[in-house]
């Protein structure tokens, strides 16, 4: 996911938390507690999975305990209880004889786009939008609209230019800054993406994305 962002709220420290940042995590702790902060750090910068994984339970257990019930239903000799389990099975066998084309094709979107959801929740990493601030005493976990929110400032500033004329998109392994430079006043690329390059170090982010920037053909004027 990414974050754009052409607002400048100020600097990202380390103390206290910026907003959107989740609780710091000490290490002045026992020896182990390192394996306890990992621990809390994968949680806060890794979205949950517990939500598809309920879903999923409770379609199974719907599945299962309406198949035992038909199942009892027909096994006592009683009419089935909403569809006789071999007449069904006998539909899935024999379609798309007696279903119109249009239901099919819902049905069939359904079913993929359900099997599809489960499918990326399963095998995708699921990271959110945060990076990790560390240093020797603390771990902060920053949201990347709040990073990028500090280096457009960084940015802007080296640049000389207003806030408007700066946007910069965070991602895991990359910072993009795009500038549009003020007609008829000098910009040096090299001397942005230093200053860039300098914050991003001096928070020490994790994982470390690296700085790229794009200037604009077209300059504004300036007021």
């Amino acid at each position: 996911m990414r974050h754009n962002t052409e607002h400048d709220p100020g600097h990202v420290g380390y103390a206290p938390p910026a907003p959107g940042a989740a609780p710091s995590v000490g290490s002045d702790a026992p020896v182990g507690a390192d394996v306890g902060m990992d621990e809390i750090l994968k949680r806060e910068t890794h979205s949950s999975r517990a939500v598809a994984s309920i879903i999923a339970a409770i379609l199974v257990a719907a599945l299962c305990g309406y198949a035992l019930l038909e199942t009892a239903v027909r096994a006592f000799g009683q009419p089935p209880w909403l569809v006789d389990p071999q007449t069904a099975a006998e539909q899935v066998v024999s379609l798309p004889d007696g279903v119109p084309p249009l239901l099919l094709g819902v049905i069939g979107a359904v079913v993929v786009m359900a099997g599809l959801f489960f499918f990326l929740n399963a095998v995708l990493p699921g990271r959110r939008a945060r990076h990790v601030l560390r240093d020797r005493r603390a771990a902060v976990v920053v949201d990347d609209e709040v990073i990028a929110s500090a280096l457009a400032r960084r940015a802007r500033v080296a640049a000389n230019v207003s806030q408007e004329q700066v946007m910069v998109t965070v991602s895991r392994q990359q910072v993009q800054v795009s500038v549009r430079p003020t007609s008829g006043v000098p910009l040096s690329p090299d001397a942005v993406l230093a200053a860039v390059q300098d914050e991003l170090r001096d928070m020490a982010l994790s994982p470390s994305p690296e700085a790229r920037i794009t200037v604009a053909s077209t300059g504004v004027v300036g007021a």
